[in-house]
C-alpha cells in the first residue's frame, strides 16, 4: 500500500473558512427543526431548553447571562459621561459630540465635553459583547439539542455539576486555555483594535485644545493617502522621510540579525573546539553580557563614545584627533554612517552571546556519525561545517533568525539609547538612525500626531507580519520539521 509522501500537504474536507460557515448555519437549521419545543424556545430565550429538560443550574446561568447583557446594552451605564450599550454604538461615527470647556474659577480646571477616544473605546467594547451574546446564544442551544440528543438514546442530560467536572478531567485544557485567550483579547486585541482604529482619524494634539475637550472626527484613508501624496497631518514629513527610514528598518534588521547569527554561531565554535582549556571561564565571560541589563549595557556605551567620553578623551590625548568624533550622531552635524555603522557593532556585543549559548546546545546534538562518515569520505574541517554543521544549525534555529529579524526591526532600545535616532534632520522628527518604532514614538509621544503614528504602526505591523509569515512557511524547518538532510 502506498503510503503518502511527507512533504504532500494534507487537504482537510471542512471546504475551508466558507465551508466552516455553510456547515455552521446547516447544523443551526438542523438545530431547529430537529429540536425540541425547549430548544425552539431557547432560540429567544436564554436556558429555556434546560428549564424543558429540568436543567434548572444551567438554564439560570443562562438565563442571567442573557438578562445581564440586555441590561448593559438598554440601560447604557456610563463612565465620566460616556455611555456603554446601544448609544456607544450611536456614538461611533462621533457626531454626538458636545465641546464643553467652561472656565471655573472656583476649581480653577475646565469642564470636560466630549471625548471621542472613550466614545471609540465604548463602541469596540460593546461591539465585544455583543459577539459575546450571540456565542453564548449558541452555546445555550447547543447545550439543549444535546439534552435532546441525550434522552433519545435513553440517556439523563448532564448536571452543570457533571459540566463542571468535565471541564476539569477530559475538557481540562479548554479551562486551562480560556483565561489565556480572555486575557489576550482584553488586554491586546481590543487596544490593537482601538489603535487601529485611531489612523482613521484626525486625532493628534491640536485636537486636544487648550479647553479641555478631546474632539476629533473620522477621516477615512487620508492619513495613508498623506505618505504618498504629502497631505494631511505631518504629510511632508513623511512623505520626505518614510522611505529612508523604512530603508535603514530593513538594512539595520538584516545587519543586526546576520551579525549576531553568524558571530555567535563562531563563537560557539570556538568554545567547544576539542582541546580548548578554560571554556567554562570563557562562556561565563560572555554570558556576563546577558546578565547585566542591556539598556544598562547600551548607556554605558553611550557614555563611553560621547563626545566627552573616556574614547575620544584618550584620542585626544595622545594626538590621534584634534576633536572630538560622533561616533553616535549625537549633533546634527555627525556623520550619519559613521552612527549606523556603531550601532550595529555594539548591537553585536550584547546580541552574539545569546546566538552563542543557543548554538552551543545544537552543536552538542549534531550525531557524531555524520562527521565519522564525512571523514572516512574525505571531508575537510571546512567542508564538513559547510554540508553538515551550518545547515543543521540554520534548519533548527530558523523560527528564531526569523523572530530575531522580526525583533530588530522593532528595536527600539538599541537605537533610542545610542543614538536617540541622531544625528538630526532639520525640521523632521526622523533622524538619521530612527527605525519605524523609534520614529512612532517622536511621532506620539513627543509630538502628539496619534493618528500618523498609528498609520506607521500599522505600515510596521504588515511589513513584519508579511515577512515573518512568508519566510517561514517557506524555511525547511517548516515543510520538513520531521527530517533533516
Amino acid at each position: 500500500m502506498a503510503s503518502k509522501s511527507k512533504g504532500a500537504p494534507n487537504k482537510t474536507k471542512s471546504g475551508g473558512f466558507f465551508g466552516s460557515i455553510g456547515k455552521f448555519f446547516s447544523n443551526f437549521v438542523k438545530r431547529f427543526v430537529d429540536g425540541s419545543i425547549g430548544t425552539k424556545l431557547s432560540h429567544f430565550i436564554f436556558g429555556a431548553g434546560n428549564f424543558y429538560h429540568k436543567q434548572y443550574a444551567k438554564g439560570a446561568l443562562f438565563l442571567i447571562m442573557q438578562v445581564a447583557i440586555l441590561a448593559f446594552m438598554i440601560l447604557c451605564p456610563t463612565i465620566n459621561g460616556t455611555p456603554y450599550g446601544y448609544k456607544a454604538l450611536l456614538n461611533l461615527p462621533l457626531k454626538n459630540v458636545s465641546e464643553g470647556g467652561e472656565f471655573d474659577p472656583a476649581t480653577g480646571d475646565f469642564s470636560a465635553g466630549s471625548d471621542c477616544k472613550l466614545m471609540i473605546l465604548f463602541g469596540f467594547v460593546t461591539i465585544a459583547v455583543i459577539v459575546i451574546y450571540f456565542i453564548i446564544w449558541n452555546k445555550n442551544i447547543e447545550s439543549s439539542y444535546k439534552a435532546d440528543m441525550d434522552r433519545k438514546v435513553g440517556k439523563k442530560p448532564t448536571t452543570l455539576r457533571e459540566d463542571v467536572e468535565t471541564l476539569f478531567d477530559q475538557k481540562f485544557h479548554i479551562t486551562m486555555l480560556t483565561p489565556t485567550c480572555i486575557a489576550a483579547l482584553v488586554l491586546t486585541v481590543l487596544p490593537t483594535v482601538f489603535m487601529i482604529a485611531l489612523a482613521f482619524t484626525t486625532y493628534n494634539s491640536q485636537d486636544m485644545n487648550d479647553l479641555g475637550t478631546n474632539l476629533f472626527h473620522w477621516n477615512g484613508v487620508k492619513n495613508f493617502a498623506s505618505v504618498f501624496t504629502g497631505e494631511g497631518t505631518l504629510g511632508v514629513e513623511i512623505k520626505n522621510r518614510f522611505l529612508p527610514v523604512l530603508g535603514w528598518t530593513f538594512i539595520w534588521a538584516i545587519f543586526a540579525t546576520l551579525t549576531c547569527y553568524f558571530g555567535g554561531i563562531i563563537l560557539a565554535l570556538l568554545i567547544n573546539k576539542k582541546g580548548l582549556k578554560g571554556k567554562k571561564i570563557f562562556r561565563t565571560i560572555f554570558i556576563l553580557t546577558i546578565a547585566v541589563p542591556q539598556f544598562i549595557s547600551l548607556l554605558a556605551v553611550r557614555n563611553l563614545l560621547g563626545e566627552y567620553g573616556p574614547v575620544n578623551t584618550v584620542l585626544q590625548s595622545i594626538g590621534l584627533i584634534k576633536e572630538p568624533i560622533g561616533f553616535l550622531g549625537l549633533h546634527a552635524q555627525d556623520s550619519e554612517l559613521l552612527a549606523k555603522v556603531m550601532v550595529i557593532l555594539v548591537n553585536m556585543w550584547v546580541g552574539i552571546p545569546y546566538t552563542m549559548l543557543m548554538t552551543t546546545g545544537i552543536l552538542m546534538n549534531i550525531p557524531a556519525d555524520l562527521y565519522e562518515a564525512a571523514r572516512v569520505d574525505g571531508a575537510s574541517t571546512t567542508k564538513m561545517f559547510f554540508k553538515i554543521t551550518l545547515p543543521y544549525v540554520i534548519f533548527i534555529t530558523t523560527p528564531y533568525l526569523i523572530s530575531s529579524f522580526v525583533g530588530n526591526m522593532n528595536s527600539f532600545n538599541a537605537i533610542f539609547l545610542l543614538t536617540g535616532g541622531g544625528p538630526a534632520y532639520q525640521g523632521y522628527a526622523a533622524g538619521g538612525t530612527d527605525l519605524l518604532v523609534t520614529w512612532l514614538y517622536k511621532v506620539t509621544i513627543d509630538q502628539g500626531w496619534y493618528n500618523t503614528g498609528a498609520v506607521i504602526g500599522i505600515f510596521t505591523f504588515l511589513i513584519t507580519a508579511t515577512i515573518t509569515l512568508v519566510t517561514y512557511r517557506r524555511s525547511k524547518a517548516y515543510n520538513e520539521e520531521d527530517t533533516f538532510q
